[in-house]
């Protein structure tokens, strides 16, 4: 009789493959169907797993990367673990920029995955030496033997979305999707998905979400870089303030901005309503959602895909944190009274 133990070789064997779950209490009132794709599943916890995987074993197919390589890339966190968390299987060092803005939670969770950390500060122009796109140029040219997974600029990015994502969606949903919404920050994620969809029904329409202050909308309106777009804002891996060579604007039917704000507390319904521990820029996505629906883009005939791209307790220190969101101003009475008050006993 055979003894055979049913495990994965490694935790990488679990990326991909996320489930497609039903949004049910915050579009209750709303006609169509809501799924969100949630990549908290992959096992570093967002959809940048798909990315990493694909990069690294494309540059080991080529050569490029060896046992004892050094893998450098530039990231606001999740791309950074999802990095780490390869490099410790594979056995490769990994050095990461990450910019200022990042949560605590992310640089620390880096840390842990044993990455080397540079934290670079957020507003500055993406052409200014200390910014992490050039800092992460630099050590790559410092560092001998290593590689620049460079997701912003890197058609990967696109295409590791186009052979899982994508696919996984038009299964699940039995190709009866009508809509996709989607964060965008490389633009991978929208752009990957976009393209196999398309392909599949090109009446399938797809909706990029960005931030106030970032360029992203009007550069897709326009085909015209706008720095008067730009000004600090705090959700994180999403909008850009320069044109990511990753996206493939032409698969994206139109944009919506989000404000900081909004996103932050309905990244916070998203966890209290429908129990799906959410990270900030699913907060984002949904709330891209309510402002379609209000601006009347879907109907009863409307299936809609949400892709929800990491998990909530990155975000333990920001928007979870009652403190941190008093402090940007975002917590009023009324809003506080969403979370139950903590009980001590004497």
């Amino acid at each position: 009789m055979e003894n055979k133990i049913n495990a994965y070789s490694n935790i990488l064997e679990l990326i991909g493959n996320t489930p497609l779950i039903k949004i049910n209490k915050i579009t209750e009132s709303f006609e169509g169907e809501y799924y969100a794709k949630v990549e908290a599943f992959n096992p570093g916890h967002s959809a940048k797993d798909r990315i990493a995987i694909h990069i690294i074993e494309e540059a080991e197919k080529k050569g490029i990367l060896k046992e004892g390589s050094t893998i450098i890339e530039t990231t606001s966190g999740n791309t950074g673990f999802s990095i780490a968390m390869a490099s410790i299987v594979k056995g490769y060092n990994c050095i990461l920029a990450v910019s200022s803005k990042s949560s605590p939670d992310k640089i620390d969770m880096l840390r842990t995955m044993g990455a080397q950390v540079y934290v670079c500060p957020a507003h500055v122009s993406a052409d200014d030496p200390r910014s992490y796109y050039e800092v992460a140029k630099r050590l790559h040219q410092e560092t001998e033997g290593s590689i620049y997974i460079n997701q912003y600029f890197n058609a990967l990015n696109r295409m590791a979305h186009y052979r899982s994502t994508g696919p996984e969606i038009w299964e699940q949903t039995n190709g009866n999707i009508t809509h996709l919404i989607a964060c965008s920050g490389t633009g991978g994620t929208i752009s990957g998905t976009a393209m196999y969809l398309k392909e599949q029904n090109p009446k399938v329409k797809v909706i990029g979400v960005d931030a106030y202050g970032s360029v992203l909308k009007k550069y897709h309106e326009t085909r015209e870089f706008d720095a008067n777009e730009i000004y600090p804002y705090r959700i994180e891996g999403l909008g850009k303030n320069l044109i990511p060579g990753a996206t493939d604007f032409d698969v994206i039917d139109k944009f919506v901005k989000v404000s900081d704000e909004e996103s932050a507390h309905t990244a916070r319904e998203i966890s209290s309503k429908e129990g799906i521990f959410a990270g900030y820029t699913c907060g984002a996505a949904m709330q891209a959602v309510k402002q379609l629906y209000a601006e009347g883009e879907f109907n009863q005939n409307s299936r809609v895909v949400i892709i929800f791209p990491d998990h909530g307790s990155r975000y333990m220190s920001k928007i979870y944190s009652d403190e941190w969101m008093e402090a940007q101003g975002f917590l009023n009475a009324v809003k506080a009274e969403e979370k139950p008050e903590i009980q001590f006993v004497k």
